[in-house]
């Protein structure tokens, strides 16, 4: 019992650890909140979709990616086809030198590939005496052989790995009755192949889509979706990345499905038990089981919950949340006033005020450069019949009595 609890638990956090992050991505595509994050919960909404369709540069890197990886896939698979059957043809001291030279790519970071591609056909580029419009300053054109130049070598080793299961000896036979190499490679050959092929198509595609560290340099004044994405980033995100994410998630989830029943279907048909199985036993159920009635089946339930979800107003929940905020943000300040108020000290006594508010005593004050006034002069004494400054000493009158 204890092991199997111990077992259990170890299972339940490697699934945890291995969905954890696309669970919250999930749940903050669907929250309100400006930032992304699972707590605390605002509102639900689908807005965000909206913010990431409506974002053009993101758009247009991704019709940008898109057709780089179609290009990709159709350069890509048939050059690694040709180094796969390269490999199968030649001897087995050649092909471990082959081996590396077509392994090599991949070893390289995509930085140099990237500087070097750049470096390269602009090279090239002024040895034919081209301008800056040809193709060989074109970042679309750049990014499709930096990416091209080492997304062949994955192409090669899918399509290796399938070949080496191939029986030399039907197309042999093959030639031996008559058929040309081309019929013996479209006839016997390329059936053989087609899964890997499919694989291999499909390989290339998520490594064209999502690479960046060689399409940073090559694509040049370009976008990209994965350099526009990382450029996103850097300047702050928003929970329309999270859509975008749910996105992915839906579309890998709807195509894996698909594929299962797909291969559960050829399956039985191989092996003759197609007849037996209950899931052919009458019309209706083998149209259910198509893949292709799958996938319009699941892309319809998608689709009904998509238009579901959409319905949903969020805007009155936004305008309680609004409020909300408002009434915390102002008992909050109110609190901080209350404590400035509680922990101020007294305040000390205002001085008498005068006639100069001026805390310079009035040194710029244009009426302080007029000069000062002059005193009053003093009252004259009352005159007297005495005009002599002696006050009269010498007045031979003054001798005289007075009566």
């Amino acid at each position: 019992m204890g092991g199997g609890l111990f077992a259990f638990s170890y299972a339940l956090l490697f699934f945890l650890f291995l969905f954890g992050p696309l669970i919250i991505m999930v749940i903050t595509a669907f929250n309100s909140s400006a930032f992304p994050r699972v707590v605390p919960w605002e509102c639900f909404t689908t807005d965000w979709f909206g913010v990431l369709v409506r974002n053009e540069r993101l758009m247009s890197g991704l019709w940008t990616s898109l057709a780089i990886g179609i290009a990709v896939v159709a350069i890509a698979v048939p050059f690694g086809l040709a180094g796969a059957l390269a490999l199968a043809d030649i001897g087995p001291r050649l092909r471990a030198g082959l081996y590396a030279v077509l392994i090599t790519p991949i070893l390289i970071p995509g930085v140099v590939l990237g500087i070097s591609t750049i470096v390269f056909w602009s090279f090239v580029g002024r040895g034919v005496g081209a301008s800056y419009d040809t193709v060989f300053y074109n970042g679309f054109f750049l990014t499709l052989l930096g990416q091209v130049a080492f997304i062949a070598s994955y192409a090669m080793l899918v399509l290796n790995a399938r070949l080496q299961r191939f029986d030399p000896t039907l197309t042999e036979a093959a030639l031996d009755l008559g058929a040309t190499p081309g019929q013996a490679f479209r006839k016997i050959l390329l059936p053989f192949m087609k899964p890997a092929l499919g694989s291999a198509a499909f390989i290339t595609f998520l490594a064209s889509f999502e690479n960046y560290n060689t399409t940073v340099f090559t694509i040049l004044s370009g976008n990209t979706f994965t350099t526009a994405l990382a450029s996103k980033v850097r300047l702050g995100t928003d929970p329309s990345l999270s859509a975008l994410a749910v996105i992915i998630i839906a579309v890998t989830l709807i195509g894996a499905m698909v594929s299962e029943a797909h291969t559960r279907r050829q399956e039985l048909l191989r092996s003759g038990k197609a007849g037996q199985s209950r899931l052919y036993a009458n019309p209706l159920s083998r149209l259910l089981t198509h893949p292709g009635a799958i996938l319009v089946l699941l892309v319809g339930v998608t689709g009904f919950i998509a238009w579901s979800a959409s319905r949903v107003d969020a805007d009155f929940c936004r305008a309680a949340i609004l409020q909300e905020k408002q009434q915390v943000q102002e008992r909050l300040m109110q609190e901080q006033r209350n404590r400035i108020q509680q922990q101020a000290p007294a305040q000390p006594a205002m001085p008498s005020p005068s006639n100069n508010p001026s805390p310079f005593g009035g040194a710029f004050n244009p009426n302080s450069l007029a000069p000062p006034a002059q005193p009053a002069p003093p009252a004259a004494p009352p005159p007297s019949n005495n005009p002599s400054p002696f006050g009269g000493a010498f007045n031979p009158n003054s001798l005289a009595p007075k009566q």
